[in-house]
């Protein structure tokens, strides 16, 4: 038990050198948080390509008259300036492999202006089509005999998750490597 008044405990050659034994097992864990952090943000940037995928799917199929009309609706304003979030996504994954600060503040400032701008947008370029399909029932554009507003929507409330975590765990990760890195430079 120590105490505060009295001599301190020494190693078995009178020394404190016992005491430093904990750094190296403390960089371990902050090694294996990076990656785990890491993990997740593969993992989001994942499901962030399949989002964009189906869009720019959409976008593409619509635009070049490969379906009718009436199976694929033409998109809605939001989607266009939602396919520049592939740039944060790149930047994302170029930052990982080298923990490179740089791309990763680039991801996440991009990722608000490409990813989570359009999306507050497009929720509010939506809501009048919403507002009118729950109280008239009537529905104008339509993805595959769905309602294109709901299914919009509901790609919508996805993305708005997922870009969420990406943000979150991108801080995360930025804050552990700047910790890690001036760690290591003290030394």
């Amino acid at each position: 038990m120590a105490s505060r008044v009295g001599p301190r405990s020494a190693g078995p050659n009178g020394s404190v050198k016992h005491r430093e034994r904990a750094a190296p097992n403390y960089q371990m864990r902050q090694i294996h948080f990076i990656s785990s952090l890491k993990s997740e943000v593969r993992k989001l940037n994942l499901v962030h390509l399949l989002i964009w995928l189906l869009v720019a799917a959409q976008v593409t199929v619509s635009h070049l008259h490969l379906v009718s009309h009436d199976t694929v609706s033409m998109p809605y304003q939001w989607e266009y300036p939602y396919l520049l979030s592939i740039i944060p996504l790149l930047c994302s994954s170029l930052s990982l492999p080298k923990n490179n600060i740089s791309y990763l503040v680039l991801s996440m400032i991009s990722g608000g202006l490409f990813s989570v701008a359009p999306l507050i947008y497009g929720g509010m370029e939506m809501f009048p089509v919403a507002h009118r399909l729950y109280r008239h029932g009537k529905a104008y554009r339509f993805i595959f005999g769905f309602s294109a507003v709901t299914v919009m929507y509901i790609i919508m409330v996805i993305a708005v998750q997922v870009h969420a975590w990406q943000l979150y765990y991108m801080k995360k990760l930025l804050d552990s490597v700047v910790q890690h890195n001036s760690r290591k430079k003290r030394r």
